[in-house]
């Protein structure tokens, strides 16, 4: 542990690297037409993935960073719901044919905020759009608060297979400082039926620097959680960014622990579940040793995508629905943000996309090193300067911060391979932004370093 490293680098605001170049640099000339283009030149031979973004919940986490509004009323996720099945088709008919799809992700907000029938509705619009595999991975993110049986019978009826779960804290003070109040009992109950129901592939995410929380809460949610035994967990650091999320203003600053505070919650949070048999999966994902995630681990087969770590080795990603992002091999996609705005483009036929960004050759160098060093914790330069044509040597644009992670033993380099030294792998995305050529002229707010 390394608390003089999170002193001299955790209040660093840095992108989380789930893609490269990142959301804040897509602009809007890449359009419907560019998209519709796109979406042509897909093969029928390489499965793609579909991701869905359901922005509704019926309550607001104080916490929360997500593309997602609150509303008591069902109608206006059915309609949403409507324009996802009319989004999916439209898709499917610029594609021309019926594309392989390998992987489905379900994120929000709630996605489980749907009836149950429309649910089953929207899944059996993706089968007739698409030809999922039959071992595809369909993914759902699950508010244990507001899951209902019939919903658990109708995730498994749609083939659901994979699910996670919010768990954030266990500590009741924490909860209420962050308008989610959750009981184990609550969380235990939707883990067993979902397992009743054929959904056994279980994550669940853990959040460590919300405000009240000590190293000792988290050990304790920490303790409760492996009393289920899900296969992942994902950890991730509380980003308080009240300027852009004007709820977390409802948050004591105050009560927020400091960068050393919040290193000694997320080591806490690691050793304990290493000690428990996961294993850690780049800087922020652990899982069991049987998962699909640590056998990707182990062959060199990580990949980072829009939801973190994955074993999906698709190259497209059709992104539905408000805000949702789709990455093409070509580059990636935006959707109109506001529902209202997106549901009227729908409405008229149109694709949502607004703006996105296409890949030059250097941006698929550093993309490719920046991938490397949040799966691996290493990247050989030369071998990824060779595959590109490039200079090793060029791929570095932040020297002195490589330098300084040298110089105080959180980076090592042999050769022209770089790696995240052992315990230092919260620093990753530091290692990480010295081969980025576009964060110098963002202007965008990232979370903390640590």
């Amino acid at each position: 542990m390394r608390s003089d490293l999170a002193r001299r680098y955790g209040q660093d605001r840095l992108p989380r690297y789930t893609s490269y170049p990142t959301a804040p640099h897509f602009n809007p000339s890449i359009g419907e037409a560019e998209y519709r283009g796109w979406l042509k030149s897909i093969s029928p031979r390489r499965p793609a993935s579909i991701y869905l973004h359901v922005p509704f919940c019926r309550s607001m986490c104080w916490y929360c960073g997500c593309h997602t509004s609150v509303t008591k009323k069902d109608d206006p996720i059915a309609i949403y719901a409507s324009g996802l099945r009319t989004e999916a088709h439209l898709v499917a008919e610029s594609i021309g044919h019926r594309q392989p799809i390998s992987h489905i992700h379900f994120g929000g907000g709630t996605p489980t905020i749907m009836t149950p029938e429309t649910f089953a509705d929207l899944v059996g619009a993706l089968r007739y759009s698409y030809f999922v595999v039959p071992e595809a991975e369909i993914a759902v993110e699950i508010d244990p608060r507001t899951l209902t049986e019939p919903m658990t019978e109708a995730l498994g009826f749609s083939g659901v297979n994979r699910a996670s779960l919010g768990v954030q804290s266990f500590d009741p003070a924490v909860q209420r400082a962050i308008n989610r109040l959750q009981s184990f009992d609550q969380t235990a109950r939707s883990v067993e039926g979902l397992r009743r129901n054929g959904i056994g592939k279980l994550n669940f995410d853990l959040l460590y620097g919300l405000p009240l929380q000590t190293v000792s809460s988290c050990l304790d949610t920490v303790a409760r959680c492996i009393e289920l035994r899900p296969d992942r967990f994902s950890v991730f650091g509380y980003a308080h960014v009240p300027s852009f999320k004007k709820h977390q203003r409802k948050i004591d600053e105050s009560a927020l622990p400091d960068s050393t505070e919040r290193h000694l919650q997320s080591e806490a949070i690691a050793e304990a579940l290493v000690d428990a048999g996961y294993v850690r999966i780049g800087f922020d994902h652990f899982a069991l040793p049987s998962d699909e995630l640590t056998v990707a681990k182990r062959e060199g087969r990580l990949r980072r995508n829009f939801q973190g770590y994955t074993n999906d080795a698709a190259e497209t990603l059709v992104g539905l629905g408000a805000s949702a992002i789709g990455r093409m091999p070509q580059g990636f996609v935006q959707n109109a943000v506001a529902t209202r705005d997106y549901l009227a483009r729908i409405a008229e036929e149109r694709l949502a996309t607004v703006k996105g960004y296409t890949f030059t050759g250097d941006d698929r160098f550093r993309g490719d090193i920046i991938e490397r060093v949040m799966c691996d914790m290493a990247v050989d330069l030369s071998k990824i300067a060779r595959s590109h044509g490039r200079d090793p040597d060029a791929a570095i644009v932040d020297r002195s911060r490589l330098e300084s992670l040298v110089a105080d033993g959180a980076v090592t380099i042999s050769d022209d391979l770089i790696s995240v030294s052992a315990g230092a792998e919260f620093l990753v995305r530091s290692l990480a932004s010295a081969f980025d050529a576009h964060l110098a002229r963002s202007t965008a707010i990232h979370s903390r370093a640590v």
